[in-house]
Protein backbone atom coordinates (compact mmCIF):
# COMPACT_ATOMS: atom_id res chain seq x y z
CA UNK A 1 0.00 0.00 0.00
CA UNK A 2 1.79 3.39 -1.35
CA UNK A 3 2.05 6.33 1.58
CA UNK A 4 -0.88 8.26 -0.12
CA UNK A 5 -3.24 5.41 0.11
CA UNK A 6 -2.56 5.01 3.61
CA UNK A 7 -3.44 8.14 4.04
CA UNK A 8 -6.64 8.45 2.04
CA UNK A 9 -7.70 5.38 4.07
CA UNK A 10 -6.66 7.07 7.57
CA UNK A 11 -8.65 10.50 6.37
CA UNK A 12 -11.76 8.78 5.34
CA UNK A 13 -11.87 6.94 8.68
CA UNK A 14 -11.21 10.15 10.57
CA UNK A 15 -14.28 11.12 8.69
CA UNK A 16 -16.47 8.43 9.40
CA UNK A 17 -15.07 9.13 13.36
CA UNK A 18 -16.29 12.87 13.06
CA UNK A 19 -19.84 12.24 11.73
CA UNK A 20 -20.28 9.51 14.14
CA UNK A 21 -19.35 11.49 17.64
CA UNK A 22 -20.76 14.47 15.69
CA UNK A 23 -24.25 12.95 15.66
CA UNK A 24 -23.23 11.53 19.32
CA UNK A 25 -22.41 15.33 20.71
CA UNK A 26 -26.05 16.01 19.31
CA UNK A 27 -28.43 13.32 21.06
CA UNK A 28 -26.33 14.34 24.09
CA UNK A 29 -27.95 18.26 23.69
CA UNK A 30 -30.77 16.71 23.16
CA UNK A 31 -31.60 15.36 26.94
CA UNK A 32 -31.59 18.48 27.73
CA UNK A 33 -29.71 17.59 31.17
CA UNK A 34 -26.74 20.19 32.08
CA UNK A 35 -24.18 17.53 32.72
CA UNK A 36 -25.00 15.79 28.94
CA UNK A 37 -25.41 19.19 27.30
CA UNK A 38 -21.57 19.83 28.70
CA UNK A 39 -20.30 16.80 27.07
CA UNK A 40 -22.11 17.42 23.88
CA UNK A 41 -20.73 20.77 23.54
CA UNK A 42 -17.07 18.90 24.28
CA UNK A 43 -17.59 16.11 21.73
CA UNK A 44 -18.83 18.73 19.07
CA UNK A 45 -14.97 20.69 19.79
CA UNK A 46 -13.05 17.73 19.47
CA UNK A 47 -14.23 16.86 15.30
CA UNK A 48 -13.54 20.58 14.68
CA UNK A 49 -9.86 19.85 16.04
CA UNK A 50 -9.24 16.44 14.28
CA UNK A 51 -10.98 18.39 11.26
CA UNK A 52 -8.30 21.20 11.75
CA UNK A 53 -5.63 18.83 12.35
CA UNK A 54 -6.64 16.57 9.00
CA UNK A 55 -6.29 19.46 7.06
CA UNK A 56 -3.21 21.18 8.56
CA UNK A 57 -1.66 17.58 7.96
CA UNK A 58 -2.74 16.89 4.47
CA UNK A 59 -1.90 20.21 3.18
CA UNK A 60 1.25 19.79 4.26
CA UNK A 61 1.85 16.43 2.96
CA UNK A 62 0.31 18.36 -0.77
CA UNK A 63 2.38 21.24 -1.01
CA UNK A 64 5.51 18.89 0.60
CA UNK A 65 5.00 16.42 -2.50
CA UNK A 66 4.59 19.33 -4.94
CA UNK A 67 7.90 21.11 -3.91
CA UNK A 68 9.75 17.59 -3.82
CA UNK A 69 8.53 16.72 -7.34
CA UNK A 70 9.87 20.61 -8.50
CA UNK A 71 13.19 19.67 -6.59
CA UNK A 72 13.10 16.14 -9.06
CA UNK A 73 12.40 17.64 -11.97
CA UNK A 74 15.18 20.02 -11.50
CA UNK A 75 17.52 17.55 -10.47
CA UNK A 76 18.30 18.69 -6.97
CA UNK A 77 16.72 15.59 -5.53
CA UNK A 78 19.47 13.24 -5.25
CA UNK A 79 21.22 14.28 -1.86
CA UNK A 80 24.26 12.11 -2.33
CA UNK A 81 23.93 9.64 -0.02
CA UNK A 82 23.82 5.73 -0.22
CA UNK A 83 20.75 3.88 0.21
CA UNK A 84 19.46 0.64 1.70
CA UNK A 85 17.74 -1.78 0.55
CA UNK A 86 14.46 -0.62 1.18
CA UNK A 87 15.52 3.11 -0.37
CA UNK A 88 16.16 4.91 2.50
CA UNK A 89 19.28 7.10 2.92
CA UNK A 90 22.48 5.40 5.21
CA UNK A 91 21.47 6.74 8.67
CA UNK A 92 25.63 7.08 9.50
CA UNK A 93 25.92 8.49 5.79
CA UNK A 94 23.81 11.29 6.19
CA UNK A 95 24.70 12.06 9.69
CA UNK A 96 28.40 12.16 8.49
CA UNK A 97 26.89 14.56 5.41
CA UNK A 98 24.54 16.86 7.29
CA UNK A 99 27.30 19.75 7.91
CA UNK A 100 26.86 20.35 4.34
CA UNK A 101 23.11 20.57 4.13
CA UNK A 102 23.37 23.12 7.06
CA UNK A 103 26.27 25.37 5.34
CA UNK A 104 24.06 25.14 2.16
CA UNK A 105 21.17 26.34 4.09
CA UNK A 106 23.08 28.95 5.70
CA UNK A 107 24.62 30.20 1.91
CA UNK A 108 21.37 30.52 0.52
CA UNK A 109 18.62 31.12 3.64
CA UNK A 110 15.98 32.49 1.36
CA UNK A 111 16.14 29.15 -0.63
CA UNK A 112 13.32 26.87 -0.40
CA UNK A 113 15.63 24.35 -2.27
CA UNK A 114 18.27 24.54 0.30
CA UNK A 115 15.40 24.17 3.50
CA UNK A 116 13.78 21.30 1.58
CA UNK A 117 17.14 19.49 1.11
CA UNK A 118 17.86 20.38 4.65
CA UNK A 119 14.61 18.66 5.96
CA UNK A 120 15.18 15.50 3.71
CA UNK A 121 18.69 15.35 5.31
CA UNK A 122 16.91 15.71 9.00
CA UNK A 123 14.70 13.00 7.68
CA UNK A 124 17.54 10.66 6.60
CA UNK A 125 19.44 11.09 9.47
CA UNK A 126 15.91 10.35 11.41
CA UNK A 127 14.70 13.60 13.31
CA UNK A 128 11.23 13.81 12.09
CA UNK A 129 11.23 16.71 14.24
CA UNK A 130 13.13 19.34 12.35
CA UNK A 131 12.53 17.64 8.65
CA UNK A 132 8.81 19.06 9.38
CA UNK A 133 10.38 22.41 10.34
CA UNK A 134 12.83 22.43 7.43
CA UNK A 135 10.27 21.31 5.43
CA UNK A 136 7.91 23.82 6.63
CA UNK A 137 10.58 26.67 5.83
CA UNK A 138 10.67 25.72 2.24
CA UNK A 139 6.68 25.95 1.66
CA UNK A 140 6.57 29.28 3.30
CA UNK A 141 9.84 30.58 1.10
CA UNK A 142 8.14 29.39 -1.86
CA UNK A 143 4.33 31.07 -1.56
CA UNK A 144 6.51 33.95 -0.57
CA UNK A 145 8.68 33.79 -4.39
CA UNK A 146 5.44 33.19 -5.83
Amino acid sequence: MSTKTGALIMAALLVVYVVLVGWRAVQFMGTGEPIAIAIGIALIVLPIVAGWALWRELAFGIRSQALVKRLEQEGGLDLGLPLRPSGRPERAAADAAFDGFRAETEAAPDSWRAWLRLGLAYDAAGDRRRARQAVRRAIELDRAQR
